[in-house]
């Protein structure tokens, strides 16, 4: 280009120049990118539903709100275990393919929503609308079931835990086990105490195996497997009552004994090392 006072050519400044071909590489989203929001979405509409179909009959006192009550809170369950799919595999397609420069940001404020806020805001419903719950407690469980998760994901993006491993219950089991413990329907004081458990359990420095290979499929049967119970008891199918309390007892034994695996593999391998050690030192 041409000066029109100097008549001499000139090359624009570095801060001139067109930002077009890199601005669209941040922006553009990726495959994983799209599943992320799916796990947002359906969070967003958990909170929808455990509001339309749960609250705001209770509040109005319609009389008919205990069928339109537990369809609300099965669909709001099911919507946060269709989040736990699309987390289960965003993660597998970022590894396989790519996903952009906005993919941990996008996956960490989901997670917030769907298996933060989410169950966090189930959990004041429930202190608001069960019979024998009190408010303001069950305001303070919520609170802390959000905080744990906040931390959790915080920490998650700040320390690089160990190969295969979570420190921590991850938050989409998390998420599942608090809601597991409300549809149990056990007396107020049990259920306070097992929601303030699982959320010391999701900050905690227990560790929990990443759902690769075979244990990804495990999950993704569970969570398959979760879904039918819980549309068994929203069609108030023959048993799906107890069918729904059999699934969530088993998913709090779950959160209690996957650790304890982990913690057996991680003893035997150290009691391997040592042996492979002591035998490295004989003659």
């Amino acid at each position: 280009m041409v000066d029109p006072e100097t008549q001499t050519g000139w090359v624009p400044a570095a801060d001139e120049v067109d930002d077009e071909e890199e601005m669209p590489l941040s922006l553009r989203l990726s495959i994983a990118d799209t599943l992320t929001l799916g796990n947002a979405t359906c969070g967003f509409m958990a909170v929808y539903f455990t509001t339309t179909g749960i609250l705001i009959p209770h509040l109005t006192g319609n009389d008919e709100s205990t069928g339109m009550a537990r369809h609300s809170a099965a669909t709001a369950v099911i919507l946060m275990l269709c989040a736990a799919v699309f987390d289960l595999f965003d993660g597998l397609v970022a590894r396989k393919l790519r996903s952009s420069p906005m993919g941990a940001e996008l996956d960490n404020l989901s997670d917030l929503i769907s298996f933060g806020l989410a169950p966090a805001y189930f959990v004041l419903v429930y202190g608001m609308v069960a019979d024998d719950a009190h408010q303001r407690v069950a305001a303070v469980g919520a609170i802390v079931v959000l905080l744990a998760v906040v931390l959790r994901l915080a920490r998650f993006s700040c320390v690089t835990p160990p190969n295969g491993m979570f420190q921590g219950m991850p938050s989409p089991f998390g998420a599942l086990t608090v809601v597991s413990i409300v549809l149990l329907e056990l007396p107020f004081a049990a259920t306070l105490m097992a929601i303030l458990g699982t959320a010391w359990l999701m900050v905690s420095r227990v560790e929990y195996p990443k759902p690769r290979g075979r244990l990804a499929v495990a999950m993704l049967a569970w969570i398959v497997l979760s879904m039918g119970l819980l549309a068994s008891w929203a069609f108030d199918a023959p048993g799906g009552q107890l069918l729904l309390q059999t699934g969530c007892a088993l998913q709090l034994v779950m959160g209690a004994v996957i650790p304890l695996f982990a913690t057996a593999r991680r003893v035997n391998n150290f009691r391997g090392n040592r042996r492979e050690a002591r035998a490295a030192q004989l003659p």
